[in-house]
């Protein structure tokens, strides 16, 4: 049987002060799914999402297509996962706009014709091409996360992690993001508290509260759930509906 994209199995963690941020985590990720993780504050999210490139090493079990994630196979665990943060600037600091999207697969041996193909359809599927020559400082935040999230794909990951990307963006950049991220073909696991786009984005959500999964189903049902979110304190806009 083919393994699945992700695989995380009784995973714990504890932080060297001692604070234990997972109890036994257990997620399972199909090839081409979309997930949100939903959590408050202090819920252990970003800590499971360093688990899976292996920046945090904790008790347990983590695979990536098959292989785990382990000293020995850094590497390819961190070609095959790639994390867009919630702030641009921990990822764009080249002069120019192609040279950020090719410092990734350069890094990784890709060199000449194919690296420039690769860094051309990064940014074609991001629509920022017409960009490419000019600095990421004088982009507006949507371009800048845009461009952010195409020097991840131009690694051509198996797995796309995001990490709150609706933040701070306006209406627009907002939407145009969203509707770059439903039109790639990527398994991706997206990290937010932003609950009408993890809606929009992800047809199923797992819940993550005091350092375990509390809940996992599709994303409309566990958002019509009232008492499940206030349980976990997340909370739906103001007169939003979700019909």
């Amino acid at each position: 049987m083919t393994p699945p994209a992700l695989l995380v199995e009784r995973l714990a963690y504890a932080y060297p002060d001692g604070h234990q941020a997972l109890f036994g985590v257990n997620l399972r990720v199909e090839h081409g799914e979309r997930v949100a993780v939903l959590g408050p504050n202090g819920a252990g999210k970003t800590t499971l999402v360093l688990h899976l490139n292996g920046v945090l090493t904790g008790q347990g079990n983590v695979e990536v297509a098959g292989l785990p994630v382990e000293k020995a196979t850094l590497k390819e665990v961190r070609r095959r996962v790639g994390i867009v943060f919630q702030d641009p600037d921990d990822q764009l600091f080249m002069p120019t706009v192609r040279e950020d999207v090719s410092f990734g697969p350069a890094n990784f041996g890709l060199r000449g014709t194919d690296l420039a193909a690769r860094v051309k359809r990064a940014l074609d599927d991001v629509g920022m091409a017409d960009h490419a020559d000019r600095s990421p400082m004088h982009l507006s935040g949507g371009q800048r996360r845009r461009v952010a999230l195409a020097t991840v794909l131009a690694c051509d990951p198996d797995i796309l992690v995001l990490d709150e990307p609706s933040a701070n963006l306006e209406p627009r950049a907002r939407r145009e993001l969203a509707e770059v991220l439903l039109g790639l073909d990527r398994t991706t696991l997206m990290v937010t508290h932003d609950l009408p786009y993890a809606l929009q984005l992800c047809p199923r959500s797992v819940v993550i509260d005091d350092g375990v999964i509390v809940a996992d189903g599709p994303t409309r049902e566990l958002l019509a759930d009232a008492d499940l979110l206030a349980r976990h304190r997340l909370e739906l806009p103001f007169g939003f509906r979700l019909d």
